[in-house]
């Protein structure tokens, strides 16, 4: 799939995020290494703590169906009727990433429009001195 592809999917699943509190829209389009994506939302939650962002989403999908190999992702978010930013992963999604994929090979696609533009970068630029599975050995 080519990356632009990938982003547009992400542009898509945005919308079905369940924003009521911050009205920010988020979603996140996930690809596995042989080449099936899963889809994530931003879901919210009166109580706050409880809410889970969109990259959280499509892992928690992939991998309670077996998936354990993943080569990027792509994430869009931007509030409601507002201009498209980017909106990189939270600290807590890059760590959840770095739990599955290699952080020198996985492409994190941060989204910057509605046509499907994006900057790309690696998990490593985005957590660096990360601490992984390999850390407990």
């Amino acid at each position: 799939m080519k990356n632009n592809n990938l982003a547009l999917e992400a542009v898509k699943a945005r919308e079905a995020a369940y924003v009521p509190y911050s009205n920010f829209m988020v979603g996140a389009a996930l690809l596995t290494k042989d080449g099936k994506i899963f889809y994530g939302c931003n879901i919210e939650n009166a109580a706050y703590s409880p809410t889970i962002c969109a990259e959280r989403t499509a892992f928690t999908k992939a991998v309670s169906e077996g998936e354990r190999e993943f080569s990027a992702i792509a994430v869009a978010g931007w509030a409601k009727n507002a201009k498209p930013a980017q909106a990189f992963p939270c600290g807590v999604c890059r760590q959840v990433m770095r739990e599955f994929c290699n952080p020198n090979e996985f492409k994190v696609l941060v989204v910057t429009n509605e046509n499907g533009d994006y900057t790309e970068h690696t998990l490593e630029e985005l957590l660096p001195y990360s601490f992984g599975p390999e850390s407990l050995m």
